[in-house]
């Protein structure tokens, strides 16, 4: 698949692919670090993709940098305590967001779910892309579909370096109101990182999605891995078809949760009935968390349309209002929706029997009632506010 023109903003704002072109660039942030990086995934293996970033860390460590790392504790369970304790003898800050056999994780549906670099308070890596080797790719087979962004600038960059560095010490210092800044190009690009975490009262991304399929006026277009919405989202969505808006949405036709992808599979009827357009991505797992509406607004980030990252994880995306930068990114998603199966009511019919039917039906109300039990306090206290 051919990678439509990157440079949207020269030199401050870029949208980064999953594979060589994410992780090459993650390497040079690295290379390129003086004085103080920041690094928080959910998952970092340690397979031949994160043992050459492990080596780069090192690296950096030696060179004085202030190298902080944290990863989550159930996402990156598998992290080999030797090289964890390797990596802190050599002096990068480690440490796990919430353990998950320890005697202070009271709640294990909030995961730390970020994927995000910040380095010398100038340069910002910010996606859904985690650190293994399948979101890079081997030879002969192609990485998982995903994305980020790549921003260079030190107003925004600087007050999430604050924000990357309070939640590594564990300090209730956030900010307020969200990470904004006005980018200095031609035209008025306005870039935010949006959060979610009920603990701390963050619902952004989540009203920031809600917003935007409600004002929606033309087009919506939603990457969406492990796609299950709840309530509201749904209603916005639809209210957005009822009133016209185009809604096209590449879903994940291989999937490395089939509880998940059977449960998508459940809803395509009512999707199709609401004249929402649906399009599987079968060439490799879909894993990107995407939207653009109306080619003016578009977010990127960790943040997933389902229950589990409204009300339980801590997620962070980013949040561009630019037309360049959407128009760059839509012409990408336009040849990744010309690879997909587009699904239709003939082709469902199709693909139905009562055996299918029946687990997709079961895969459904059994991720549902997965998502409410783990998520089930913050949705009481987030009803407050709505």
């Amino acid at each position: 698949m051919s990678k439509t023109q990157k440079t949207t903003h020269p030199n401050c704002l870029e949208l980064v692919y999953s594979g060589e072109d994410y992780f090459s660039r993650l390497e040079q942030i690295i290379k390129n670090a003086k004085y103080e990086i920041h690094l928080q995934f959910y998952i970092f293996k340690n397979d031949a993709v994160g043992a050459k970033i492990i080596e780069k860390l090192k690296e950096a460590a030696a060179r004085h940098v202030k190298v902080y790392l944290m990863l989550d504790g159930f996402g990156s369970f598998s992290f080999p305590k030797e090289v964890a304790e390797e990596l802190r003898e050599r002096g990068v800050n480690f440490r796990y967001f919430s353990p998950f056999f320890s005697a202070n994780s009271f709640y294990i549906g909030r995961r730390l779910h970020h994927k995000i670099v910040v380095a010398d308070a100038h340069v910002i890596l910010i996606g859904g892309i985690n650190i293994a080797d399948k979101y890079h790719g081997k030879p002969g087979k192609a990485p998982w579909l995903d994305y980020a962004v790549k921003i260079d600038d030190p107003i925004i960059a600087k007050k999430l370096q604050l924000l990357c560095r309070d939640l590594f010490f564990k300090k209730r210092y956030f900010f307020k109101k969200k990470i904004e800044t006005a980018l200095n190009t031609k035209e008025k690009t306005i870039v935010s990182i949006i959060q979610n975490d009920w603990l701390k009262r963050k619902n952004e991304i989540y009203d920031a999605y809600i917003n935007s399929f409600s004002t929606a006026k033309k087009e919506i277009v939603i990457v969406g891995s492990y796609f299950l919405p709840g309530r509201r989202m749904n209603i916005a969505l639809k209210k957005a078809a009822k009133n016209k808006v185009k809604i096209k949405l590449i879903l994940s036709g291989i999937s490395d949760v089939t509880l998940s992808r059977r449960a998508t599979y459940h809803i395509y009827s009512t999707l199709l009935d609401n004249n929402i357009d649906l399009y599987e991505w079968n060439t490799t797992v879909l894993h990107g968390k995407a939207a653009i509406v109306d080619g003016n607004w578009t977010t990127i980030g960790s943040f997933n349309l389902n229950n589990l990252s409204s009300y339980g994880s801590l997620e962070m995306n980013v949040e561009i209002k630019s037309i360049t930068f959407a128009s760059s990114y839509l012409a990408h998603l336009n040849e990744v929706i010309a690879q997909c199966q587009r699904i239709t009511p003939e082709s469902l019919k199709k693909r139905k029997n009562i055996s299918s039917g029946f687990i997709n039906w079961l895969s459904y109300w059994a991720a549902r009632l997965i998502l409410n039990i783990v998520t089930y306090f913050p949705q009481k206290r987030f009803k407050k506010f709505y």
